[in-house]
């Protein structure tokens, strides 16, 4: 599959990249997709939550009445869960949501989110960005010129770059990532996804090697 490599102004510099046939016309798996992107946002979550058990509230300790002779109900403590202001039973404690996803599962997940983006059209390449100075404007000019109105999109670098960074940070509808840290959530949640063309040499050379082994 080749895919042309645009400029900067989206015309065509008369090169290509060919994007592995073996690999992007796999069949796609749509639950290594799910399984990436669960875990992605479950990491994402704090797990602070927290409610006060009757070791937590206060209150006094001591045993409200006798246990028996009174004709009422036994009772412990004013902590109890029972009463006003006493602790929660069973309520949520602080832990985390994070969980093990194996590597190839991740890998599968990835050139599947990336399959779709080809069959879609919504793969672009271009020429690698170099920008002299950090600048949104003009960041975003070249961006308006690759992608769709309103699009959302993801840049993906092969190293980063200060200024690329700098200048694309404040754009709310785009990501710039290196190749290293693409992951499969951003990759769903982008439209288009654009590669700089060392990035792309990269990725497929990678993707090839792993194919392979």
């Amino acid at each position: 599959m080749q895919v042309d490599v645009l400029n900067s102004k989206g015309g065509k510099t008369g090169r290509s990249v060919e994007l592995p046939d073996d690999i992007f016309n796999m069949e796609p798996n749509d639950h290594c997709i799910y399984l990436a992107v669960k875990q992605y946002l479950a990491a994402q979550r704090q797990g602070t939550h927290k409610t006060k058990t009757r070791a937590d509230v206060h209150g006094s300790s001591k045993k409200l009445h006798k246990q028996k002779g009174t004709g009422g109900s036994r009772k412990g403590n004013i902590r109890n869960p029972l009463y006003k202001g006493g602790g929660t039973i069973n309520g949520p404690l602080p832990h985390g949501y994070a969980f093990k996803l194996n590597r190839k599962v991740k890998d599968l997940a990835k050139i599947s989110a990336l399959v779709y983006k080809a069959r879609q059209n919504r793969i672009v390449i271009v020429e690698d960005l170099k920008m002299e100075t950090p600048k949104t404007k003009d960041f975003s000019a070249i961006l308006n010129t690759l992608r769709g109105d309103n699009w959302k999109s993801m840049i993906v670098l092969p190293e980063y770059d200060t200024n690329v960074y700098l200048s694309a940070r404040n754009l709310s509808d785009n990501k710039t990532v290196v190749l290293s840290d693409m992951n499969t959530y951003d990759l769903t949640n982008a439209q288009v996804v654009i590669f700089t063309e060392t990035a792309a040499k990269m990725f497929t050379e990678e993707a090839a090697e792993e194919t392979a082994a």
